[in-house]
């Protein structure tokens, strides 16, 4: 059997396994912000091109103009920002310069975060969470177990779950009493950003924060995350980072994008309002959902139903991607994963899904 993608986004691979055009898909499976890049990044990407020197000369090594804007962005100085062309990179970087063996992750989780902690030679200790508890964590259960750091998502992917700045800020200060690493993903913390720990980076030394610019702002195509950290310890994982790792055009893009307040605020208002709709569409539907905080629900199907193929039949008789769990460590079966997208798309998602789970009941 066939199984799915482990990532979300992948629809020129999934259409040529179903016969389909990618261009037939609508696409539910990756959480990107579905208005696209601020207009301001368009037109500043085609003024750079009309530069030779754009694509001629090298990208700026040190990305100081990236990162002064990131640094506005998130309310913290350039020198506490590190940029790459994705969290992997900037994890992997982290883990060259750090002394970590055993790191906790709270499951069900990314799965990128136990590929890359491995790949390091680090020890993956998992600490799974309740779907019944809404997979809220415990605080007091995470230094149960032996480790020398923790890596944390906030919100949690792929549940969507928040965790509320002063929760998470009881968790990084117990770390710091036991001199314990904390890694914290922030990947879409833009969509709940009174929750951010940015402003503690300094405070905790010990404490680094990745964050996405690519989802938030609808530019997956241009790779490009964020570091924060103290100023040594961003210092030290720069210096583990392949240089020119975002390229001119990523780089203008990106610092473009999150000048612009006014597409952040309209987002903000967008997604609540669409979540919220998706919310209200899927209970009357009795379709089960967990609270979440983020531009994605995560779904849960009822037992007697395989997921997979549940899956599969969206796409051949829908022309519709979710995004199957199964890679989800520590999850139960029967989970997908749909992200928020404009009012008549989800109602489309709504109407597919209730007319196959009734034909499957």
């Amino acid at each position: 059997m066939k199984t799915t993608p482990l990532h979300g986004g992948q629809l020129r691979a999934i259409a040529a396994r179903f016969g389909v055009s990618a261009s037939e898909l609508l696409d539910f499976s990756a959480n990107i912000n579905p208005e696209g890049p601020p207009s301001a990044v368009k037109a500043a990407l085609l003024h750079a091109l009309e530069a030779p020197s754009t694509l001629m000369d090298y990208p700026d090594l040190e990305e100081l103009a990236l990162r002064e804007s990131l640094a506005r962005y998130a309310g913290v100085r350039a020198e506490n920002v590190a940029a790459s062309n994705g969290f992997v990179s900037l994890l992997d970087a982290a883990l060259r310069v750090l002394p970590v063996r055993r790191c906790l992750v709270p499951m069900p989780a990314f799965v990128e975060y136990r590929r890359t902690l491995e790949r390091a030679g680090v020890t993956v200790v998992p600490h799974a969470l309740s779907s019944a508890e809404s997979f809220r964590i415990d605080s007091a259960a995470l230094f149960e177990q032996d480790c020398d750091a923790i890596l944390l998502a906030n919100p949690q992917n792929p549940s969507g779950v928040l965790t509320s700045r002063e929760a998470l800020l009881e968790i990084v200060e117990e770390a710091a009493r036991r001199d314990l690493f904390v890694f914290l993903d922030e990947a879409f913390i833009d969509y709940a950003p009174e929750a951010t720990l940015s402003a503690e980076v300094e405070r905790f030394p010990k404490l680094i924060i990745f964050r996405s610019v690519t989802k938030f702002f609808g530019m997956a195509g241009l790779r490009v995350a964020y570091a924060l950290a103290s100023v040594e310890m961003r210092s030290r994982m720069q210096e583990a980072i392949a240089p020119w790792s975002v390229t001119t055009l990523a780089s203008l893009a990106a610092a473009c994008a999150v000048q612009d307040e006014a597409y952040a605020q309209r987002t903000l208002a967008l997604n609540f309002d669409r979540r919220q709709g998706l919310e209200q569409m899927l209970a009357a539907s009795r379709i089960p959902f967990y609270p979440a905080a983020a531009n994605y629900l995560l779904l849960r199907l009822p037992d007697s139903i395989d997921a997979q193929a549940f899956w599969e039949r969206m796409i051949r008789e829908h022309r519709i991607v979710l995004r199957d769990c199964a890679n989800y460590e520590a999850l139960e079966r029967g989970h997908l994963r749909i992200a928020v997208r404009t009012e008549a798309e989800n109602a489309r998602l709504v109407q597919a899904f209730t007319a196959l789970l009734h034909d499957l009941r």
